[in-house]
């Protein structure tokens, strides 16, 4: 036999002894049970109701039952911490917002877990855009009045928002800054409750969000100054971006986005990243997140990473800016 054989005899022989071993490592029966997401909003919420919108498609591409666990608190912290926590198997995931995910590390002096560290991305889910609005009776009927009207008065025009170191919040600070004025900042228990009182003239503007505003906004009894987003919105088309309307470079949404413990493998995120984006790029599911007032954000494991920590450095800056802290 020559060398040329021998060696070729050596590595067949060698590649059979590999095969047993490697064979099972590639098959994957993943999911086979169902998976359990962690909701980090109460029961009713927009990240809530979008989940339960999205899960029984989902379900059905797996072959699994999507559980939907609400774990509410601090900011989206408590649910996140059980999820850090949970084993890296693909049958724990959670589904974060823009504060849990990104502002809570500045926002809190201690955190639970830490997101870069502690997390796997898989998919950015949705967006919403806030809109600053204002009662009709306002002088001001345009974002560059409101301004003016703002500097005028340093100290003394309140802008109602859903609450300290949530994504309104932080929306507000991030509009003064850019504008160069001084609000006064009125927290409230939720958008809705603000927006409520923007319409009862307890308070002449607010940074809303889609799903308390829109309805108020099309029967005219709500002014829609400009929306948050970098592109103007397919429900309120004729409405102008705060970039537009004045303030270049603008741009803050709330968002929410789906997480798995840092270590899951990458052929399961994968598998769940393509799960979930088809089912966000369906027509159907688009118009009705659409009419909850989401845009619908399909895309890849890789651009979501970058965006969670483009986000996180974008709202340190803002936060430091501001002096916002919470306990």
């Amino acid at each position: 036999m020559t060398s040329a054989a021998r060696r070729l005899a050596l590595l067949a022989a060698l590649a059979a002894t590999l095969l047993p071993a490697t064979a099972p490592a590639q098959k994957s029966d993943y999911p086979n049970k169902p998976i359990r997401v962690v909701v980090t909003f109460p029961p009713g919420g927009s990240s809530d109701a979008m989940l339960r919108l999205l899960a029984p498609r989902v379900s059905e591409k797996l072959g699994q039952q999507i559980v939907v666990d609400n774990k509410p608190g601090a900011g989206g912290n408590i649910g996140l911490s059980l999820v850090a926590k949970a084993p890296a198997d693909g049958y724990t995931l959670g589904l974060g917002a823009a504060g849990g995910l990104s502002a809570n590390a500045s926002l809190y002096p201690q955190m639970p877990f830490d997101v870069l560290r502690d997390f796997q991305p898989i998919t950015m889910v949705a967006a919403i855009p806030f809109v600053i609005v204002g009662s009709p009776d306002n002088q001001a009927k345009t974002l560059q009045q409101l301004i003016a009207m703002a500097k005028a008065q340093p100290g003394k025009l309140s802008m109602a928002h859903g609450g300290s170191g949530t994504a309104m919040h932080l929306s507000t600070a991030l509009f003064e800054q850019m504008a160069d004025i001084q609000l006064v900042q009125v927290p409230y228990r939720g958008t809705g409750p603000a927006t409520l009182d923007v319409l009862a003239g307890q308070v002449p503007l607010a940074m809303s969000d889609l799903p308390a505003a829109l309805q108020h906004i099309r029967a005219g009894k709500l002014v829609a100054y400009a929306v948050t987003s970098p592109q103007r919105l397919p429900m309120l088309p004729d409405v102008p971006t705060v970039a537009e309307a004045g303030l270049p470079g603008y741009d803050s949404t709330g968002w929410f986005g789906l997480v798995a413990p840092a270590g899951t493998p990458a052929a399961i995120v994968e598998r769940l990243n393509a799960e979930f984006n088809a089912v966000l790029r369906d027509e159907q599911i688009q118009a009705t997140m659409r009419g909850m007032g989401m845009e619908p954000v399909p895309g890849s494991v890789k651009s979501f990473d970058a965006y969670i920590r483009s986000e996180t450095q974008k709202w340190a800056r803002v936060i430091r800016a501001a002096n916002i802290k919470l306990d």
